[in-house]
């Protein structure tokens, strides 16, 4: 890194409505850094980027870049095409790949003008060629990216935003569906990049590598920018301070003994379309006070595990028990009915009826029970006041129990879920995707309330690509790859990230 500064953003502002979601935040960026943004959500960070990338247009505000004669330049802004062509590349966390097309072409597509005659392909490649040689982007250039493994993907997209001679590149949650050993290549790829002058904004909740990765931090919350740091002053208690105005309280997971089995799978085969949604064989036993983590990359059969304990998805072959007792029914309420609590990955699609108020949401799924409806006919008052009293314990923050429920943040709508889970006091409870895209304070709470369950004697199945959590919250680790379940003879986190791989069995 050095101190020539790059890029200056100067008094960004943007509303959307009567929302303000960035207040006056500026922000420079040196060559060759590496700079984390961090906050909570909705703190305006991935607001902040598309601003400087030009996907919005700010209210107020200018962004300054350092032109080839030294001098900083106003950059227009609200114009994507122009922030590429002055060298800002910008990668998402959900690629923005053609499947069916080469990585090669992925790479080349849109770099190229509309009106040329021929492509030189030739030239193309070895430039790409030069690029992956520099800096250890390795991909295999003749292969539809379909067929790629996500941490080759991110490559792609990476190599994309280089090949348009990117100075500055932006990375959304670069790392969220990566095995730790693609994590730490890919930030090893990062160094080597930096030492050729490339600058880069990485936004990230997982704070081992915004300390490890990062020289400088810099946090927004509520829409301004509170504060920047050294990362090397920086640490765990001094990030979450400045995030949200104190510290996030760690979560104790007590030594407990295991109980009776809650749930069973016995050599279970589920034949789906794809990976995605297919289980070989599968054997788990989850018992009471466990919480069994399921740990692996997306896309390796955990929405069909999902989905089984659901009762979205029935077996071709093998059973499921609960409680001892095999599963004959296998639809929602049949698994509800015997005691699992869901909570999905997508809370949105699965989790709440949106245009429902949040009340209703609340009670959903006990639409039987006489505390809420008398023969059929729904007890307005009594939901209300449940709601209310819900609200309160699970610190809901929203517009009022009246309110459509898509109306609240990503964390206010997990809290409710949690609430609903809970309140039902399950024996089981699948916890898919739990935190993702929650803030630390939000993350925080839902693993206190899994934990709460856990010494309460129920089983919770903990299904996530993040590591870190699955570590800090299980008992026992059981690895998904390629559809199959293997269960860790070790809670080392590299042994664990190569099953993830699928490369070694720990």
């Amino acid at each position: 890194m050095t101190d020539e500064i790059i890029l200056s953003l100067k008094g960004l502002s943007k509303r959307f409505g009567s929302v303000l979601a960035v207040d006056d935040v500026s922000l420079d960026l040196h060559r060759g850094e590496v700079l984390a943004l961090l906050g909570e959500n909705g703190a305006g960070k991935t607001t902040l980027m598309n601003m400087l990338f030009g996907h919005y247009l700010p209210d107020a505000g200018s962004v300054e870049l350092r032109g080839g004669d030294d001098q900083m330049h106003s950059l227009p802004l609200g114009h994507p095409q122009l922030a590429l062509k002055a060298g800002i590349g910008m990668v998402h966390q959900h690629f923005t790949l053609a499947e069916n097309l080469s990585a090669l072409d992925n790479i080349l597509l849109g770099a190229e003008p509309l009106l040329s005659w021929r492509r030189n392909r030739g030239a193309a490649r070895a430039k790409v060629q030069r690029i992956i040689e520099r800096t250890g982007l390795i991909a295999p250039l003749d292969e539809p990216v379909g067929r790629l493994s996500v941490g080759e993907r991110q490559r792609v997209e990476i190599l994309k935003a280089l090949y348009r001679d990117a100075r500055i590149l932006v990375l959304d949650e670069p790392t969220a569906v990566l095995t730790p050993q693609e994590a730490d290549t890919l930030f090893e790829n990062i160094e080597t990049m930096t030492k050729d002058g490339l600058a880069v904004i990485f936004i990230s909740h997982k704070l081992r590598e915004v300390l490890a990765f990062s020289q400088r931090i810099a946090v927004l919350r509520h829409g301004r920018k509170v504060g920047e740091m050294p990362t090397s002053e920086a640490d765990g208690s001094s990030i979450a301070r400045m995030m949200v105005g104190a510290d996030t309280p760690a979560t104790p997971r007590e030594q407990m003994e295991p109980g009776a089995p809650v749930l069973e799978l016995e050599a279970v085969t589920i034949r789906g379309q794809s990976t995605r949604d297919s289980l070989k064989s599968a054997i788990l036993t989850l018992h009471a006070h466990e919480v069994l983590g399921i740990a692996g990359v997306s896309g390796n059969g955990q929405t069909a595990l999902a989905g089984l304990i659901s009762g979205l998805v029935k077996p071709h072959t093998g059973e499921m028990r609960i409680n001892g007792q095999r599963l004959e029914k296998f639809e929602p309420s049949a698994v509800m009915a015997a005691g699992v609590g869901r909570i999905p990955d997508d809370r949105h699609r699965d989790g709440v009826v949106g245009t429902m108020s949040v009340a209703e949401n609340l009670i959903i799924e006990r639409l039987d029970d006489d505390k809420v409806q008398n023969h059929g006919f729904l007890r307005r008052h009594a939901i209300r006041s449940q709601a209310e009293a819900l609200s309160e314990a699970y610190d809901i923050r929203g517009p009022g129990q009246d309110a459509m429920a898509q109306l609240l943040s990503g964390g206010n709508l997990q809290k409710l879920i949690l609430a609903r889970v809970f309140e039902c006091a399950p024996s089981i409870i699948l916890a898919n995707q739990p935190t993702r895209g929650l803030d630390m304070g939000a993350a925080a709470e839902v693993a206190r309330r899994l934990l709460e369950a856990r010494a309460r004697g129920a089983g919770v199945i903990l299904i996530s690509e993040d590591l870190d959590e699955i570590m800090a919250l299980s008992d026992r680790v059981m690895v998904i790859h390629d559809g199959i379940l293997v269960e860790a003879r070790t809670m080392e986190r590299g042994a664990i990230g190569l099953m993830m791989a699928g490369e070694a069995a720990a």
